[in-house]
């Protein structure tokens, strides 16, 4: 995994005046840009959220010892497997075309044989009607989210929700961190890992959550 590091999101405060938090269950590595070697600065937010997202998968496989879980797909290998399936051209191989949601979606399906639920929120005020949504998938699965926007489209990987007598928060894990050097601490002062208020993501755009239908051991 080389300088990879694990759940990033550990000893996080809670937002302030909490009252009702839940958060993924179990382990993951983060991935972002340039974790790997790949210079995806600018185009690679998509792909890594989704390897965080396989990263927790495989290990919930792994534990459960369902089937021999494969490796966090690289890069090239998760465009190949969209041309496969039949969701891009041959010529998106070796592209710096983005992915989001669907995607994510359709990859976790075809290496994972998992299943994942997307949510659609047309603007920030649909996505606090789904707020118990978010809620139930964290207690019921506690799998990481893939989130995922058009105005907004910064991917984002979502670990947790917080209501607070201030509103809701979303916690945020950023795949943009562009340095190899890295740390807990560093990440959380730097805001890369992130409790966010859900009224301050952009208004004018949509959201697209994807949900693995995996539960955590």
């Amino acid at each position: 995994m080389g300088d990879l590091i694990e759940d990033v999101h550990l000893d996080l405060p809670l937002p302030p005046n909490e009252l009702k938090s839940v958060l993924i269950c179990g382990s993951y590595f983060y991935y972002h840009y340039l974790c790997d070697g790949v210079d995806d600065v600018g185009w690679g937010c998509g792909y890594r959220t989704l390897q965080t997202i396989c990263s927790w998968i495989k290990r919930q496989l792994d534990i459960k010892k369902i089937y021999s879980a494969p490796k966090v797909p690289s890069i090239n290998k998760i465009q190949k497997a969209l041309v496969e399936m039949g969701d891009k051209d041959l010529q998106f191989i070796g592209s710096k075309q983005w992915i989001g949601s669907l995607e994510v979606a359709f990859c976790v399906e075809y290496f994972y044989k998992i299943q994942c639920k997307i949510i659609h929120c047309r603007n920030i005020q649909e996505l606090h009607k789904h707020v118990n949504d978010i809620i139930q998938h964290f207690m019921d699965f506690g799998s990481p989210i893939m989130m995922g926007g058009d105005k907004d489209c910064s991917s984002k990987g979502i670990l947790g929700i917080s209501e607070t007598e201030n509103g809701t928060f979303l916690l945020i894990l950023d795949p943009h961190f562009p340095e190899h050097l890295k740390s807990h601490e560093k990440l959380q002062r730097d805001g890369w890992i992130k409790w966010k208020k859900i009224d301050e993501l952009d208004p004018s755009s949509f959201y697209n959550l994807c949900c693995p239908l995996i539960k955590s051991s």
